[in-house]
Formats: C-alpha cells, sequence, structure tokens
C-alpha cells in the first residue's frame, strides 16, 4: 500500500490558461442562465455586452484534470469519487483576459482500508502576474480504494467543516430544469472524462446513462442562489460549498432548499423526479 501522505504539498498542476468572453458565456448556458428570452437580467452571463463572469467560473479556469488517475500517484482511480467543492472569491474574474492556476494537494485524510482515503487539493486562480489572487478552489477526493497507509500526516484535515443545515422549514424553495444535453454542454468548459458523455463508460462505472457532472450540479444550485438571494447579482455571492450526495441526472429538475441566516445561506438540492438529495451540507456566504 502506497503512503499517500507523501503527496501533501505537492504542486498536481501549473497551468497559464487564457478566458475567452465565448467561454465565460458557455459556462453561463451550460448551468441554464437565459433559458427564458424575455429575461434581461440574466443577459449580464450570456451576451457580450456588458459581460460579466460568474464566481462558479472559478472552478473550471486552469482546470487540473484528472491528475489522480496518472499512474505515478498510485490511486486505484476507478473508485474515485467526488465528494465536497468549495470557492471563496477574492478580486472579480474577469470576463476574458489572462490567468494562471496552480494545484496544490493540501492533505490527504488516511478513513481505514475498507474506507479509503480523502485527498484534498486546493487550486489558486490568478491574474497573468501571478500575484493577483482571484479565487481559491478547495476539492475533496474520496479514493476507496487507498486507505490503510495510516501516518501521522496522513490524518491532517483540510477544508471547511460540514455545513448544518437549519432544522426548520425552508425559507425559499427554487426548482430549476436542465437540459437531456447539459453534461455535453458543461464538458467543453474544461472536464471532459467520458463518464459525462459516453453510455458505454457510464455502464461499466454502473450508471443506467451519463450522470452530471458534480460542478455542474452545483453551479445550477448556485444559479438557484443567484436567482432567489441576490437578483441576479452574481458579485454579491463571496463563497460556497458543498457536499456530493448522489449522482444528478442530465434533464431533471433540481430542487434546491434554502435558509438564510445573516449572510449566510444554506442549502440542500434533490433530483425532484427521483427524490433524491444530491447536494447536502451546503452553504453560500454573501457579500
Amino acid at each position: 500500500m502506497k503512503d499517500h501522505s507523501s503527496l501533501i504539498g505537492k504542486v498536481v498542476d501549473e497551468q497559464d490558461t487564457e478566458l475567452t468572453f465565448k467561454d465565460t458565456i458557455l459556462y453561463a448556458l451550460s448551468l441554464g442562465f437565459s433559458s427564458n428570452p424575455k429575461d434581461d437580467k440574466q443577459l449580464k452571463f450570456t451576451y457580450e455586452e456588458n459581460l460579466q463572469s460568474l464566481p462558479g467560473l472559478s472552478m473550471v479556469l486552469a482546470y487540473p484534470g484528472f491528475w489522480i488517475a496518472e499512474p505515478e500517484y498510485g490511486f486505484d482511480w476507478k473508485k474515485v469519487l467526488h465528494a465536497e467543492e468549495f470557492f471563496e472569491i477574492h478580486k472579480p474574474i474577469p470576463p476574458e483576459g489572462k490567468l494562471f492556476g496552480r494545484t496544490t494537494v493540501e492533505s490527504v485524510v488516511d478513513r481505514g482500508a475498507d474506507k479509503g482515503c480523502f485527498i484534498y487539493s486546493k487550486k489558486e486562480l490568478f491574474l497573468s502576474d501571478r500575484k493577483t489572487l482571484l479565487a481559491t478552489v478547495v476539492s475533496n477526493t474520496l479514493a476507496r480504494g487507498d486507505g490503510g497507509f495510516s501516518t501521522g500526516a496522513a490524518n491532517q484535515k483540510s477544508g471547511n467543516s460540514p455545513a448544518k443545515i437549519p432544522a426548520r422549514e425552508p425559507d425559499l424553495v427554487c426548482d430549476l430544469d436542465t437540459l437531456p444535453q447539459s453534461a455535453l454542454f458543461y464538458r467543453l468548459c474544461g472536464d471532459l472524462n467520458p463518464l459525462h458523455a459516453d453510455p458505454k463508460v457510464a455502464q461499466t462505472a454502473g450508471f443506467e446513462a451519463p450522470i452530471l457532472h458534480g460542478r455542474c450540479t452545483m453551479g445550477v444550485a448556485m444559479r438557484a442562489l443567484i436567482k432567489s438571494y441576490c437578483d441576479y447579482d452574481a458579485s454579491k455571492l463571496k463563497s460556497m460549498q458543498v457536499r456530493f450526495s448522489a449522482p444528478f441526472m442530465p434533464g431533471e429538475t433540481l430542487r434546491t432548499e434554502m435558509w438564510k441566516e445573516n449572510n449566510n445561506i444554506f442549502f440542500n438540492a434533490t433530483a425532484l423526479e427521483r427524490n433524491i438529495r444530491v447536494l447536502s451540507n451546503g452553504l453560500a456566504i454573501l457579500n
């Protein structure tokens, strides 16, 4: 069993990237923005005139790819699941321009031989000067087949504590449709994992059909938050975190339940047609 704690502090990806206005628009369209052509409040995200970026764009820019599948890291990548995601915006992301991203393994948590390990990676997104920090993105990946190597360093904890949803009825509920082609649109933003496109790959992984990317499902929930509490002013959303509870299928309706306490918006999300919770322990913080 390989001691994966040796990855702590390792830079697994660095890249310069150029963001075009088409990239910014494609991301918004893949989440379903401007589905109502009469709603001009959303055009700021889907039309190049006075274009604004969405905070969730931080998750796809300088995307490191499926680095964990590289042989040098020694993971059983077929048993890997995306467990949690967090982003925080420090400065507004420009709708176009040259940027730089660096992804580092922040910590590894050994859960035991039968439970695998968590790998927390942190991506920092900068302007091309590599000094002006725009956003921080923390991803938690569960490697189900790679636990039991146990060292002190490997038990280092990272990321945010899961949000505790208030014990009352939600303050607001927002239902948003998704397109059957949602995953095919979203993968053009950078995550080309065939699990989200090829039915044969999806069936090999145990799914009836390609599933939607977790970050895309999170992005649709972000759309619900921006609609419900920001009146489509995306600059009001400072950070967002969530746990991925179950796969969401393209074409389903995402029901986002929200609870507001001061600047904190707690949320869960459900695949409405199947009544299955797909996002849990969500927390968004408003500026």
